[in-house]
């Protein structure tokens, strides 16, 4: 596995810039500031690559089309998504995007990793099978909500610091939250037996994207095999009060593991876009992203290498975001001012990375699409306060980060002996505020995405600038109701559970 800094992800308030947009969709566009630097991926002939093409239109016909176009060219169609007019391929001629474009409706084809497809083209899918659901989700109403009781303390609460900063505590004197709200885990896979998680997986939901994108619904491809990463993230959404270890923001909330990380660590956006789409046909109500979308920390709209694969994760997000999904996705661990960022050396993560200048085309995904809710991440200052400051691994951004929340020394789940133990990044923040959305989406049942998301940045505790604890970054700019660090401020969900 790589190490836990790559698995986060930069996040959201900016919104898709008119040039972004205008270069991931074929559109003309020209942006007032330099390009970014090419990235040229080869893909020699006979090397077994993967691609992602995206339709003119988001139409099934289109969808169709594409594939046709995708077999007349050689390739092989891996997944389709008629939905949202993208298709999966692999093929092993080195002229294939340059082919395939000339035979059917395409507006962009992209590869989506510099290397050669590990995993082998699994056995294929059609359009007319992926637009239906694959498997029938546990019914919402199947689960039996939880009255309200005394709160009973599980044995290691006292250590839950996070649990307090945002309130947690208090909100589960009102409330566990509802077993009608299922949370989609986008990560590398929940421990499917852990004492504190059993109880809270639905796995008629859950499923294994990491197939070189192709659904698949066995009975064990979601289960985690070389990281407990969505263990840990899955105990802070929804560990349960069952006198057992510790307890999680929305006890009563169920999860699916959507497995988006493949052995090897990596998030491709094949898997990422399986992962979205999934969630959207299964009415997941909230998702949690605790990555980045490999191979590239920044994916250029102005790359036309690049931007294929940013626009085919963004047709994903609006569109599972259109069937009831909010996203939650962690801020990022690079100490990094999204809002002003010029440089990127980690890129691409599956070869050699080359220094490189981007520009504001250039967008970590899926966190910094647009309606996504972008999370920081906040320390404790020390063992006797639950005041904070920001980590000082934690991205940050006036504009881009939505709302901070606890990420230092979390105390969750882990797979070794169904034990626990600390992990700190983005990616433990993330997790917090999508059990507080978990928590508001089962006090307001009838609120669509936007609602949630704006619920949650209006009742965050407004935070004022602060340096983080240590290392260096750009300074906190803002005011204290919205700043670079904290955004809207620290999640409550105390508030969250107030009808």
């Amino acid at each position: 596995m790589r190490p836990v800094p790559t698995f986060i992800a930069a996040v959201t308030a900016a919104a898709l810039t008119a040039a972004t947009l205008g270069a991931s969709t074929g559109a003309s566009a020209a942006p007032a500031e330099d390009p970014s630097t090419p990235v040229p991926i080869a893909t020699p002939e006979g090397q077994l690559s993967s691609y992602v093409l995206n339709a003119v239109r988001q139409k099934p016909n289109q969808t169709r089309s594409v594939e046709r176009a995708v077999r007349k060219a050689g390739g092989t169609v891996v997944q389709s998504w008629p939905e949202i007019g993208v298709v999966v391929a692999h093929a092993t001629s080195e002229d294939f995007r340059s082919e395939v474009l000339d035979l059917g409706p395409i507006a962009s084809v992209g590869p989506t990793r510099t290397t050669a497809v590990k995993e082998g083209t699994p056995g294929t899918t059609s359009s007319r099978l992926s637009a239906r659901r694959t498997t029938q989700g546990t019914a919402k109403g199947e689960f039996a909500n939880t009255a309200e009781a005394d709160v009973v303390t599980d044995p290691r609460e006292a250590e839950q610091w996070d649990m307090k900063v945002i309130k947690a505590d208090r909100a589960h004197e009102v409330t566990d939250g509802s077993r009608d709200v299922l949370v989609g885990v986008l990560d590398s896979g929940i421990d499917p037996d852990h004492p504190d998680l059993v109880a809270n997986i639905d796995t008629e939901s859950s499923v294994n994207c990491s197939d070189a994108g192709q659904v698949d619904t066995s009975a064990t491809g979601w289960w985690p095999t070389t990281s407990d990463h969505g263990t840990h993230v899955a105990g802070t959404i929804a560990a349960a009060r069952n006198g057992v270890g510790i307890v999680g923001v929305a006890p009563n909330a169920r999860m699916a593991s959507v497995k988006v990380v493949n052995d090897d660590g990596y998030i491709y956006p094949e898997y990422a876009i399986c992962g979205f789409m999934w969630a959207g046909q299964h009415d997941m109500d909230v998702t949690n992203n605790s990555y980045y979308i490999d191979p590239f920390m920044y994916w250029c709209g102005d790359q036309p290498e690049q931007a294929p694969a940013m626009e085919a994760v963004n047709r994903a997000v609006q569109w599972s975001t259109k069937q009831g999904t909010v996203h939650a996705a962690a801020a990022g661990n690079a100490a990094t001012d999204l809002a002003n960022n010029t440089t990127d050396t980690s890129s691409p993560n599956d070869s050699a990375a080359v220094n490189r200048t981007i520009n504001s085309s250039c967008l970590d995904i899926p966190a910094e699409l647009p309606g996504v809710v972008t999370v920081s991440s906040f320390a404790r200052k020390d063992t006797t306060s639950l005041d904070t400051y920001l980590s000082y691994f934690s991205n940050r951004g006036l504009d881009v980060i939505d709302v901070g929340a606890p990420g230092s020394s979390i105390l969750s789940t882990i797979v070794n002996g169904n034990g626990y133990g600390l992990k700190s990044g983005t990616s433990m923040a993330s997790p917090h505020a999508a059990g507080v959305l978990a928590l508001l989406a089962g006090t307001h049942p009838d609120w669509t995405p936007a609602q949630l998301a704006a619920g949650l940045e209006a009742q965050a505790d407004d935070k004022a600038c602060e340096a983080p604890q240590r290392g260096t970054g750009a300074a906190c700019v803002g005011t204290v109701e919205d700043n670079s660090y904290a955004g809207e401020g620290m999640i409550d969900a105390l508030d969250a559970v107030t009808p």
